[in-house]
């Protein structure tokens, strides 16, 4: 009888366990059922956010036409994170609406074909004018990748720091001339200030209305702006900023024209200069407005953290400074 009990008990213990299996297999087909319609779900909205970019009136009326839209699908995959429906989910997608139009995303792809950049993958910075993106090149290194917005008017603000210079000459007004002429501006006096062998994030690319630089900061951000860090030693970092304005007008010929913590980024231990898109030739007619600008601003910098130094002082140094130490790199034409 013992037996018998035991065996009854073992045959319950089999029939609560066969039903426990049976409700965890419906359990996990129920798991794979909502699974696949989240899976759905995604692809439904992927194809739903498509279909509505496409239908817009006005800006993204063009996405109807067969030849966008391969272009468009060839480089999806490789601006997902940026598109904030990749490994990178940083925003919703209205910022589509803001930066990838027509013009940015032609100029992607031609970049993309071209293997300057790979991928686009999260914002490190917003701007009025711009976005700057953490990137990859076809190598697996980490680029910036900045794109100039082309659907506001903020450059017609900016008109004051191109008329007059007359590396860009018949300037016509149309935003879209003003945006192209602008990153033109930004890259050459990049590549100009690099020749000179200042510190700024080395140019790697232009198309359009996108700027391709040397990327600094971390794998999930970009480095600080001066104004966000405690300097150790600020008179060094004065003096070497002092010096950066001086090679600027006495060697590169050029003026920063927006100097000021905001602009200037804190890497590896040290000042990088950035921004370089309004910086004017000496024989822009507002250069020395400009320069007494910058100095002012670097001067009310180095005050606030304790070094002792005057306008005066600092004017004199950047025009009368002995730079024979400083050889350019190279030349180009362009510059």
């Amino acid at each position: 009888m013992a037996k018998k009990r035991d065996w009854n008990d073992e045959l319950g213990s089999n029939k609560r366990q066969r039903k426990r299996h049976r409700q965890h297999r419906k359990g996990s087909k129920n798991k794979l059922s909502e699974q696949g319609k989240d899976d759905q779900f995604a692809r439904t909205e992927e194809d739903h956010f498509l279909s509505n970019l496409e239908a817009k009136s006005g800006a993204f009326n063009w996405m109807k036409e067969e030849r966008y839209k391969r272009m468009f699908r060839d480089i999806e995959s490789k601006i997902q994170g940026a598109m904030g429906s990749g490994t990178y989910d940083w925003v919703d997608r209205r910022v589509f609406d803001q930066v990838f139009d027509r013009m940015t995303l032609m100029s992607l792809y031609k970049l993309m074909k071209g293997g300057t950049i790979d991928t686009l993958d999260f914002p490190i910075a917003r701007g009025k004018e711009a976005h700057v993106f953490h990137a990859t090149d076809l190598d697996g290194k980490t680029v910036a990748v900045k794109i100039f917005h082309t659907s506001n008017a903020v450059f017609k603000n900016l008109i004051q720091y191109i008329e007059g210079d007359r590396r860009f000459g018949g300037l016509r007004r149309r935003h879209r001339d003003l945006v192209d002429i602008w990153v033109r501006k930004e890259h050459r006096n990049l590549s100009r200030l690099a020749r000179w062998g200042l510190n700024v994030p080395q140019p790697l690319g232009i198309h359009k209305n996108v700027l391709v630089m040397e990327y600094l900061g971390t794998e999930v951000s970009a480095s600080p702006k001066l104004r966000e860090v405690s300097v150790e030693n600020p008179e060094v970092v004065f003096d070497e900023l002092l010096e950066f304005l001086a090679v600027c007008w006495q060697k590169a010929n050029l003026v920063h024209g927006d100097f000021s913590p905001f602009n200037i980024l804190w890497h590896n231990d040290g000042p990088v200069v950035i921004d370089v898109g309004q910086a004017v030739i000496q024989t822009h007619p507002k250069a020395q407005e400009f320069l007494v600008r910058d100095v002012t601003r670097l001067v009310e910098w180095a005050t606030k953290n304790g070094v002792e130094t005057n306008l005066a002082e600092a004017m004199y140094e950047v025009l009368n400074m002995n730079l024979d130490h400083v050889k350019p790199a190279a030349f180009s034409e362009e510059e």
